[in-house]
C-alpha cells in the first residue's frame, strides 16, 4: 500500500474513514434488504463537504482536484460503504464547470455545494441504443423560449433522489447532420418542476441496491436558459466528463479490491481447519495475493491518469485501461474473498455477498469491458475501427 506520508490526500482519507465508521455493515444490509437509498450517508458526505469537492471555492465548494475526489470514493469503498449513491455528483460536475454559463453556475453550484440541491441523475443511456450514444432517440425541439422533450432513458440511477438531471437529447435529426456526434445537446433539468409535468420515473429492481430507474419524457418543457453550452455540441460536453467518470469508478473498484483483500486476509488467519489457519495453505494464499497484485497495478495506472487529467493532458488510455484493470482486480479479489470464506461468503452478516454483487457491476458500467478493449485497439494501438 502507498505509505501515508507519500499520499497528499492522507488527511482526507482518514476523515472519510471516520465518517464511514458511523455507517457499518448493518446499515448497508438493512438498506439492501428493502432497496433503500442511503439518505443519512449521503447527507453526512454532503455536510462534510466531500460531495462539493470539485466545486470552486467561489461557489461554496472545496475547489479540489479529481485526485481528491478519487481518494474520497476509493476510501468509501475500502471501508465497506458504497459511493454509487452519490458519485455522479462528482463526475457530472465537469460538464457544468467547463461548459455552463456564469448564470447557470451561480444558480446551481452554491446549492449543490451546501446540499440544498442534488445533482445525481445522468440521462444518457436508452433502451434501444445502450452505449451507442449517438443513436439515442430522445428529442428536444425548440419552441420559443423553451424546449419540448420526448423520449425515454434507462439506467438513470438515483433519479428518485435527485433534484437536477443532466440530460442529453437530440436537437437536430440525425439525418440532418454531417457527423452523427453533432446535433446532440445537454440540458439541466429541474426534476422537481418536471415530475408529473411530462416527467415520469419508474424504479428498476436489480441484483444490487443501485437505485436505478427508467425515466419517460412526454412533452416535458425545459427553459432554453437550461441549455448547457452551444446547441448541437452536447456530445462533446459529456465526452469531457467521461475520463473523469472512468477514473472515479476505477477508484471505487480499487477500494472494493482493498476491502475484499482485507476481509480475505483477516478470515484466512482466523479460520482454523485441520489444525492450522487456512491462510497457511497456498491454495488460499495465492488467489488473494494475485488479486492484490492486480489491484496495485491498476492503482498505479489510475494514479497516472489522475495526474495527467489534473495537468490538462490527454488521459484516455489511462482512464479506460485503468477502469478495466481496476474492475478486473476488484472482481478477482471478490472471487478470492468468497472462496476464502466458503459458505460464510454467502451469509449476509459477513457483507461479502453484498459487496460481491455491487462490484460485479463495474465489468459492465459505466462502459463495458468490450468497448474499452475496442477503444484500446483503435485509439491506442491504431487498429481498424471495429464498430
Amino acid at each position: 500500500m502507498q505509505p501515508a506520508a507519500a499520499d497528499p490526500h492522507a488527511e482526507i482519507r482518514e476523515e472519510v474513514r471516520k465518517l464511514c465508521a458511523r455507517f457499518p455493515g448493518e446499515y448497508w444490509r438493512e438498506l439492501d434488504a428493502r432497496r433503500g437509498y442511503p439518505t443519512e450517508f449521503v447527507n453526512a458526505l454532503t455536510e462534510a463537504g466531500y460531495l462539493g469537492a470539485l466545486i470552486p471555492e467561489e461557489f461554496g465548494g472545496a475547489g479540489l482536484g479529481l485526485s481528491a475526489a478519487s481518494a474520497i470514493l476509493e476510501t468509501v469503498h475500502a471501508e465497506g460503504c458504497n459511493g454509487a449513491a452519490c458519485h455522479a455528483q462528482m463526475y457530472i460536475m465537469g460538464t457544468i464547470l467547463k461548459h455552463g454559463s456564469p448564470e447557470q453556475k451561480q444558480r446551481y453550484l452554491p446549492g449543490i455545494a451546501e446540499g440544498s440541491l442534488r445533482l445525481q441523475a445522468f440521462g444518457v443511456t436508452e433502451p434501444t441504443s445502450g452505449t451507442d450514444t449517438t443513436a439515442l432517440r430522445t428529442t428536444a425541439v425548440r419552441q420559443g423560449d423553451k424546449y419540448i422533450v420526448n423520449g425515454q432513458k434507462i439506467w438513470t440511477s438515483r433519479a428518485e433522489h435527485s433534484d437536477l438531471m443532466l440530460l442529453l437529447a437530440r436537437t437536430t435529426p440525425k439525418d440532418q447532420v454531417a457527423k452523427k456526434t453533432e446535433g446532440l445537446s445537454t440540458f439541466i433539468v429541474d426534476m422537481r418542476a418536471a415530475l408529473g409535468n411530462g416527467l415520469t420515473i419508474r424504479p428498476i429492481r436489480t441484483m444490487m441496491n443501485h437505485n436505478s430507474c427508467e425515466v419517460f419524457f412526454d412533452n416535458m418543457e425545459v427553459p432554453d436558459e437550461n441549455l448547457i453550452g452551444v446547441e448541437g455540441k452536447g456530445f462533446r460536453n459529456i465526452l469531457d466528463g467521461m475520463n473523469a467518470e472512468r477514473l472515479l469508478i476505477a477508484s471505487e473498484s480499487i477500494g472494493d479490491a482493498k476491502w475484499f483483500t482485507q476481509k480475505s486476509v483477516a478470515y484466512s488467519k482466523e479460520r482454523v481447519l485441520f489444525g492450522r489457519p487456512i491462510g497457511q495453505n497456498q491454495g488460499v494464499q495465492f488467489p488473494i495475493a494475485k488479486a492484490y497484485a492486480q489491484m496495485r497495478a491498476a492503482e498505479a495506472l489510475v494514479q497516472k491518469g489522475l495526474e495527467k487529467f489534473e495537468a490538462g493532458l490527454p488521459c484516455g488510455e489511462e482512464a479506460n485501461t485503468g477502469k478495466m484493470l481496476a474492475a478486473d482486480a476488484a472482481w478477482a479479489a471478490a472471487e478470492a474473498c468468497v472462496q476464502t470464506h466458503g459458505g460464510f461468503g454467502f451469509a449476509e452478516e459477513y457483507d461479502v455477498e453484498r459487496k460481491f454483487r455491487e462490484t460485479r457491476l463495474y465489468q459492465v458500467a459505466p462502459i463495458s469491458t468490450n468497448l474499452i478493449l475496442s477503444y484500446i485497439g483503435e485509439h491506442v494501438l491504431g487498429m481498424p475501427r471495429s464498430y
